[in-house]
């Protein structure tokens, strides 16, 4: 049994989306999709003193974005100073700060960036490395690929040698399960619900925020606030 899960890749997203990663030998970003505005695929939100901030990585979208995702640039560098700052000022007083800076700030200050993709499968990778997740993190880009939404994840997931998909609850909408019963491929929705709360700072606790909320408040203790990662 080999389980696969074929997701676009986000900015430093919530644990839910790390859950996932943790919960299937293959993850597969799908990033031949079209870029969309206002959406996870750029930003993601932190918890500050203030309330939620949005914390957004700057592209350059041309016409009317029909772009792919891997196909988008990313415009300028001077985010990543912003975003590390306000990680900074926002965390400082958070129990594992010192830990989980010299994870991040290196991700920050010391590489560029030119192109979303990119930028998001190497936060991806190194926080799976912190957290313990172990499963191979490939692109869709590295497949060939066929006509069709719910065909093209079917044969992909195939071509990938999987034996069973697992989708986010949102595609319910959309996905034709007959697909993968003609692949022969068992399909699971994955949940979400259940989650623990977990030492947090500034107010009322808040699910959705990104994975570095977790990681500097319960650094190496964050799999126990998490469901399918073991340490």
């Amino acid at each position: 049994m080999k389980k696969v899960a074929i997701v676009q890749s986000n900015y430093i997203p919530w644990k839910g989306y790390f859950d996932m990663i943790a919960a299937v030998d293959e993850f597969i970003l799908y990033d031949d999709m079209q870029y969309t505005r206002r959406d996870w695929r750029n930003r993601n939100q932190i918890k500050t003193a203030q309330g939620v901030q949005w914390l957004t990585v700057p592209v350059l979208v041309k016409g009317k974005y029909f772009q792919k995702i891997r196909d988008t640039e990313l415009d300028g560098t001077e985010w990543q100073d912003i975003h590390w700052k306000a990680l900074m000022i926002n965390y400082k007083r958070a129990p594992y700060y010192t830990e989980v800076a010299k994870l991040l700030e290196p991700l920050y200050c010391g590489q560029i960036y030119t192109h979303l993709s990119a930028l998001n499968r190497t936060f991806l990778q190194s926080i799976c490395t912190y957290i313990g997740i172990n499963t191979t993190i490939s692109a869709s880009s590295d497949y060939t690929l066929i006509e069709g939404k719910t065909e093209r994840l079917a044969d992909l997931c195939a071509k990938a040698g999987g034996t069973e998909y697992i989708s986010g609850p949102a595609a319910r909408d959309y996905v034709d399960e007959q697909v993968f019963v003609d692949y022969n491929i068992k399909l699971t929705w994955f949940d979400y619900a259940g989650y623990v709360e977990y030492p947090q700072l500034w107010g009322d606790f808040v699910h959705g925020v990104s994975i570095v909320d977790l990681l500097f408040n319960c650094g190496p203790n964050a799999a126990a606030s998490m469901r399918y990662v073991h340490r």
